[in-house]
């Protein structure tokens, strides 16, 4: 009988641990977990360029390579500068805190580490800066002549798969502009507005750039609920237990009404005197990878808190079933179809609340969801609901009923008579 020191499945699995690394704690940027790609796979693959090492070198994303030099080499001439020493130093000196940043193996050595790192880096912050000044921007450039060009990269630089550490990008700003945290914020900020659905951008309260890991997460911090609405959240007991709430349909029958609600957060809802106000939802064909996205930093990273992404999608999940509830929303101006198709919109919200897990003791919604479900559990509104779901929903359906109420009424005048006439004797 071999002894356990020369079993060879111990020996393996002794090798095993002993090459294990010990996991980092700044783990920030992962692949996107199986369950959440099978859904749309093609919401997450870059398109046009590969930011960072998961996307490197595929074959299909080299042409923008050329593109990343030349944006450097014009960094250069704008600051009369021959040597590139000092940029690689500085982004030598972060190259192993940059790798731990990535949850995922990849082959890059460290000099080819080096150099996307500073390639990659250097493309997005000028990038950022030809689009907040129209000064450095260069006539020739393909990216500001073709509208779609540049939103296909916009597209791709907030994948959660294509991204680099934020004090990457930072230090490389630094070393260019005047080193102003809020300046950089704001830039970025004004980049990715326009990729993000809902009226205005709500005011972010970032006191540091160190807090944040990268861009998806910057975008993800500063388009939130409204200040006033997460204190009130902050304030919820958490612990009331919460339902799921019909769709816009039945909730109509109930006797909802749906309204536009006019502010700057997408996120804020209220529930008043039996109407629902939701601030106005464009949809447009890039916002289904948008906010995959975002869901999936959230799923990532539901540590830190509040997964109001997550939360918000799951709503319009709940409140969609079919092309009536797309339709309801659309004509009462909560939905903005720039799809044409409410059919295709219905379908899209579907998709989107598949396969994601959220956390019921910290749902965003779970008072508004109590407040709804309350309303509809009265005797009268769920009455209401019975009649208009089951005698009213189609026109024969109301012929029919108006009919039966006719004869009911008849039929009890023509009792009335004759009870008089029986007396009247």
């Amino acid at each position: 009988m071999a002894t356990e020191r020369e079993d060879p499945v111990s020996i393996s699995i002794g090798e095993m641990l002993q090459s294990l690394s010990p996991l980092s704690p700044d783990c920030c940027i992962a692949r996107v977990p199986n369950y959440l790609r099978k859904a749309n796979e093609q919401a997450y693959e870059p398109e046009l360029i590969a930011i960072g090492p998961y996307h490197h070198a595929k074959p299909h994303l080299k042409a923008m390579e050329e593109h990343k030099i030349r944006y450097f080499q014009l960094l250069l001439q704008e600051r009369r500068e021959n040597d590139v020493s000092r940029y690689v130093m500085i982004i030598r000196s972060l190259e192993e805190q940059a790798r731990k940043c990535y949850s995922d193996p990849f082959a890059l050595e460290s000099d080819d580490f080096v150099k996307m790192l500073l390639l990659d880096g250097c493309f997005i912050v000028q990038l950022i800066r030809k689009f907040s000044e129209i000064r450095l921007r260069d006539e020739s450039d393909p990216i500001f002549k073709l509208v779609s060009l540049r939103g296909t990269i916009r597209r791709d630089t907030l994948l959660v798969e294509n991204q680099l550490p934020l004090f990457v990008l930072w230090e490389l700003y630094a070393m260019i502009e005047y080193p102003d945290q809020r300046t950089f914020m704001a830039i970025v900020f004004s980049f990715f507005c326009h990729i993000l659905p809902g009226e205005g951008w709500p005011q972010n309260s970032l006191n540091s750039i160190r807090v944040i890991n990268h861009l998806v997460d910057l975008v993800h911090e500063c388009w939130h609920p409204s200040p006033l609405e997460l204190k009130a959240y902050q304030n919820l007991n958490k612990n009331v237990p919460w339902n799921f709430i019909h769709c816009v349909t039945e909730l109509k029958e109930a006797g909802i009404k749906f309204q536009m609600k006019r502010g700057n957060s997408l996120f804020d809802l209220k529930f008043e005197n039996g109407t629902m106000k939701i601030p106005t939802l464009r949809i447009y064909d890039r916002l289904e990878g948008t906010l995959r996205n975002l869901i999936a930093f959230e799923q990532f990273s539901s540590h830190r808190g509040l997964n109001h992404v997550t939360d918000y999608v799951l709503l319009f999940h709940c409140l969609v079933n079919s092309t009536k509830d797309v339709e309801i929303l659309r004509q009462s101006g909560i939905i903005e179809n720039m799809l044409g198709d409410d059919e295709e919109v219905a379908r899209m919200l579907n998709r989107l609340g598949v396969s994601v897990f959220f956390s019921p003791d910290n749902f965003y919604y779970s008072e508004l969801f109590n407040k709804v479900n309350k309303y509809c559990d009265r005797r009268w509104n769920k009455w209401i609901a019975n009649l208009k779901h089951n005698y009213l929903n189609s026109p024969w359906a109301l012929i029919s009923f108006l009919a039966a109420v006719v004869l009911l009424l008849l039929t009890l005048v023509q009792t009335v008579f004759s009870v008089l006439s029986f007396y009247s004797k």
